[in-house]
Parts: structure tokens; C-alpha cells; sequence
């Protein structure tokens, strides 16, 4: 074989090397974060990050995992299974560190917590459902329940057990029930009910909701790809509130019950009342979290009685360091 050929051959290879080395060496990194319920709109903005190559922009491949009524995501992250959790507000994340496990909230997608009260089309204040009978969840209880006693002067005795359907509620109409914003309100105007809803976040409760909350090593040793699946899932969000047709894509393929229509009512409700886009997040950036609403949250807990200072320091259980670093605006 002539001299030039053998040459051509060896830069041929080596060319070939250097372009499977860097392919190697940028491979992206496997992440994986679970949500807290079934795949809905609420979890939009990560769906879209996926559907859209914003994660793969960042050098991510994100699989985002379906949380579920039976499934306990903080133990499916702790043993190793994801990387970052949906929480479903800073306040429950909190209570869940001084159980022993050390978790660190990163980021909070929804600047209003969407726990709202469906009530009777004849109450229209939170003060008239005084003695009236509220269905309310057990992790209620450890959540805006004792907000909501000490505001309003509400007792436990008037508590009855949530079970996720509304039929209690609307054979009773001395009564009111919780839900999420974007749920059980699209299901009653489904079937012609009138009610009203009172969203506990328009009364003053601190609390954030759809959180990206992980491992405190996690934070520290995938600090990097922390700080990508912020960002990238801020741009997500921005991306899914212009355009859900690609993250509901998604959505329904990993949730078929799915439907069109409650998609769509649920993503007008995100962007009618701010949920992601609101508050803070208008001036700092999509995914925002700050010293005074954390604060705030936390000191709900402590003068409840559902946190012991002495166990738990506000600065231990939540980090603006790499959402701040990201300031996606609406």
C-alpha cells in the first residue's frame, strides 16, 4: 500500500477518534425526577423541558416519573431511585427533614399553593364556613389546616375525612371540601354545579407548591446538574405556558386518563391566576424561591407547634442559589 494511503488511513482513525471521544465525553447526564401525583398539567413545564430538547440542551436526559396516591416519593428518592422530587408545598418538605431525612428545596414552580375550599354557591368568605362541615385530607391536618384554625377560629370537630370524590360534598350543602385549584372545580363545572372556591394563597398562606426538592448530597455532590434541571424546567414552564401541545403529548401518553379538555381547563387556571408566572417570579425568574416566603413557612410551622426550631434550621432545609443563578422570566 502506497505511503499517502497508509497517512490518509491513520488520519482518517484519528479523526474518528477525537469525534468519539467528544461524543463520549458529552454524553448527557441521566436524571430523574418524580412528581407527586398522576401526569397532569400541573407538572406541565417538565413534560415540555423533555418534549422540547431544552433538558438535552443543558446535557440532561431527564425521565420524569409519576408519583401516585400509594406511592411515597421521599422514600423512592432516598433509596436512590430519583434524583429530585415535585414536593407538594415547602411546608410538608420542611416537616419531612425533622423526620431524620435531610432534604433541601431547590426551586418552587408554583408561587401560590393551589389548595383551594369548594364550597356552596350561598358562602362566599372563608369566615362563613365556621360550624359547617369541611372535608379535609389527613396530611391536611399538618398542613393549612392549623393555618387555617388559628386565621379563622375554625375547630377540628367540624373536620370530616377527604376521600377524593366530591359526592360527599354535594350531598351535603352545609358543606365545603378541599381541592386543587385545577381538579375537582373543572369536574363540578362539568356536571352544571355552582359553587365558589376560596384559594387559601389569596388569604395569606406562605406556602409553594410543585417544589424541586432533593437529597442535601445530591445538592452538593450533583451540584451542576442540579443547577440544569432548574434552569432547563424554568424554560420548560416559560415554553408550556405559550405552547402545552408538546408537553401534553406527553402527559396523556404516560397518564391516558387523561383528557384534552381538563388539560386545557387546568392550564388556563395556571395562567389565569399567576400560579407560575405570578408573584415574585414576574421580576425574579420562573421557579423563584425567597428568604422572606420561606421564612414565612417556616414560621408558620414553629408557631404551630408542627416544627421544632431545635431540630430543624430554617437555612437547612431550602437553598435560592441556583434558582437565582437561573432567572428565567416569564
Amino acid at each position: 500500500m502506497p505511503t499517502s494511503s497508509i497517512r490518509q488511513i491513520a488520519r482518517m482513525a484519528c479523526t474518528a477518534g477525537v469525534v468519539l471521544n467528544a461524543t463520549t465525553a458529552q454524553a448527557d447526564e441521566k436524571f430523574t425526577y418524580m412528581t407527586n401525583w398522576y401526569a397532569q398539567a400541573e407538572h406541565g413545564g417538565f413534560y415540555q423541558a423533555i418534549a422540547e430538547g431544552i433538558y438535552k440542551k443543558y446535557g440532561l436526559d431527564v425521565t420524569v416519573k409519576m408519583g401516585g396516591p400509594q406511592v411515597n416519593i421521599v422514600q423512592v428518592m432516598a433509596a436512590g431511585q430519583a434524583d429530585c422530587i415535585m414536593g407538594s408545598s415547602d411546608v410538608q418538605q420542611m416537616q419531612v427533614r425533622e423526620g431524620g431525612v435531610p432534604l433541601v428545596t431547590v426551586a418552587a414552580f408554583m408561587q401560590k399553593e393551589p389548595s383551594v375550599f369548594i364550597t356552596h354557591e350561598d358562602v362566599k368568605k372563608v369566615e362563613e364556613l365556621r360550624g359547617k362541615t369541611i372535608f379535609i385530607s389527613s396530611s391536611a391536618h399538618r398542613g393549612y389546616w392549623p393555618w387555617l384554625k388559628v386565621k379563622y377560629g375554625f375547630k377540628d370537630e367540624q373536620t370530616r375525612p377527604y376521600t377524593f370524590n366530591v359526592q360527599p360534598f354535594l350531598a351535603d350543602p352545609n358543606s365545603a371540601q378541599q381541592s386543587y385549584l385545577t381538579s375537582d372545580p373543572f369536574v363540578l363545572q362539568k356536571q352544571g354545579v355552582r359553587f365558589n372556591t376560596i384559594l387559601f394563597s389569596d388569604l395569606g398562606y406562605p406556602a409553594y407548591a410543585a417544589t424541586v426538592t432533593c437529597m442535601e448530597k445530591t445538592v452538593k455532590d450533583r451540584s451542576k446538574q442540579v443547577a440544569n434541571f432548574v434552569k432547563a424546567s424554568a424554560e420548560g414552564w416559560r415554553s408550556y405556558l405559550v405552547n402545552p401541545g408538546p408537553g401534553n403529548a406527553l402527559i396523556k401518553k404516560d397518564n391516558p386518563n387523561m383528557t384534552d379538555e381538563q388539560l386545557a381547563y387546568s392550564v388556563g387556571k395556571i395562567k389565569e391566576l399567576g400560579l407560575v408566572t405570578g408573584g415574585d417570579a414576574a421580576t425574579q425568574g420562573i421557579g423563584v424561591i425567597t428568604d422572606a416566603r420561606a421564612k414565612a413557612s417556616y414560621n408558620f410551622l414553629v408557631d404551630a407547634k408542627l416544627l421544632d426550631p431545635a431540630k430543624v434550621a430554617l437555612a437547612s432545609t431550602y437553598t435560592t442559589d441556583l434558582i437565582k443563578n437561573a432567572k428565567v422570566l416569564p
